[in-house]
């Protein structure tokens, strides 16, 4: 685990508590030097998402990245609070990127 995902890893655990966390550097998918930390998949399952549309969660997990998001090109999220989850975990494959060499 390099050091932007082990710092979003310890924001997101600080924040939301999640009962459910995994974080995937997909940048090996991307047209980009080896080892890098650029392109993240976040799946956070959390009932501090309780009753919150997705816009407003999504918003929350950007506010908790902050200046850490100067370092991520690209993050897809799926959030979820406990009973949402349970009943439709939808978690979407990224494509390949049209750029990779």
């Amino acid at each position: 685990m390099g050091k932007i995902e082990s710092t979003i890893k310890n924001l997101l655990i600080d924040k939301f508590n999640p009962s459910l966390l995994s974080i995937t550097n997909e940048s090996y998918m991307h047209n980009v030097p080896e080892g890098s930390e650029s392109h993240f998949k976040i799946v956070l399952v959390s009932d501090s998402f309780k009753d919150i549309p997705k816009i407003k969660q999504h918003q929350k997990i950007y506010k908790v990245l902050g200046k850490l998001m100067n370092s991520i090109h690209a993050l897809s999220i799926y959030s979820f609070d406990e009973m949402e989850y349970e009943n439709n975990p939808v978690i979407i494959d990224s494509p390949n990127c049209a750029n990779k060499k």
